[in-house]
């Protein structure tokens, strides 16, 4: 078992973002573990206890919510639960791209305010259709190793982009259930979050 900082640290930080979010985005669906989200052939760890996949309906152009969503120096702008995020690589996001990026893990009894750090690299882009990246998320005594799909299909009015994230990791595998929710609403937030930012950016180049 965990001790019981790792425990708390588990419980408290939502392993793909930071702060809860408790709210589903509109138009947000469960998860769908039978059939797993894809790019380029490659999709989540098979073999991952944590697991979730969630979507929604975006409606603004899907060149708005690409660039959003892999301009990844910008993620601070309309991420709350991103602090920082830099490129590791310059040009446009492409397979092999590294970014690092660092969501805060707020304080707690057992614990104080700390950062758990991510660094991404991309293994699979199909522009403007999917990505998939992978890496560890680390802060003190948590380790993390996730891989994080994303798929990016039109719809009428607007685009479904469906995402489906698994983790492993000693800390996670202790509480398979707590990690799952911490998961589902950090992936939910951050579906939240890009559905405004990508549809506030419409309604102004619309005016």
């Amino acid at each position: 078992m965990p001790s019981t900082s790792l425990r708390a640290a588990l419980l408290t930080v939502p392993l793909a973002l930071g702060l809860l979010g408790t709210a589903a985005p509109a138009g947000a669906t469960p998860s769908h573990p039978a059939k797993s989200l894809a790019c380029r052939g490659k999709g989540v760890d098979p073999d991952a206890a944590v697991r979730h996949r969630t979507e929604t309906v975006i409606h603004a152009p899907l060149h708005t919510i690409w660039k959003l969503q892999t301009d990844v120096a910008r993620w601070p702008a309309w991420q709350s639960s991103v602090d920082t995020a830099e490129r590791l690589d310059r040009g446009p996001l492409r397979r092999g791209s590294a970014f690092r990026w660092t969501t805060p893990i707020p304080p707690n009894p057992a614990t104080p305010a700390t950062s758990l750090e991510i660094t991404s690299t991309v293994e699979q882009l199909r522009p403007g259709s999917c990505l998939r990246w992978t890496g560890p998320a680390s802060a003190e005594g948590l380790r993390i190793d996730g891989v994080h799909v994303w798929n990016f299909a039109k719809v009428p009015g607007g685009v479904r982009v469906s995402t489906e994230e698994t983790h492993t990791g000693e800390q996670v595998e202790a509480n398979v259930p707590a990690a799952t929710r911490i998961l589902r609403e950090g992936l939910e937030k951050w579906l939240r979050e890009l559905k405004a930012a990508a549809e506030t950016c419409a309604h102004h180049q619309a005016r």
